[in-house]
């Protein structure tokens, strides 16, 4: 992923395959703010790694909101495919792109 960019007219993330604009930028906060979707989820649909949505939630999050969720996120087995139980072997939910 290349650097976090704000265009002045609108919020757009260029990573090196694709650009994200707001719709994308919200659904990808969400879903790091899943317990149960993993970052690999993320990194399949949106292409961004899970320290680029590290930083993509610094930039986004107020400073308080983002200290609670990484708070949040580091005692989360379920946040990496490795680290979840073998029982949980679904992907994403059908309504997911």
């Amino acid at each position: 992923m290349t650097d976090l960019h704000l265009n002045d007219n609108e919020t757009i993330v260029q990573t090196e395959k694709s650009t994200l604009n707001e719709q994308d930028i919200d659904r990808i906060i969400q879903m790091a703010w899943e317990d149960r979707t993993p970052f690999e989820a993320i990194e399949f649909q949106f292409d961004l790694k899970e320290k680029d949505v590290i930083k993509l939630m610094r930039k986004y999050l107020l400073p308080s909101s983002f200290r609670m969720w990484r708070k949040r996120m580091m005692s989360r087995k379920t946040k990496h495919t490795a680290l979840r139980d073998a029982s949980v072997n679904r992907f994403k939910c059908k309504q997911q792109k």
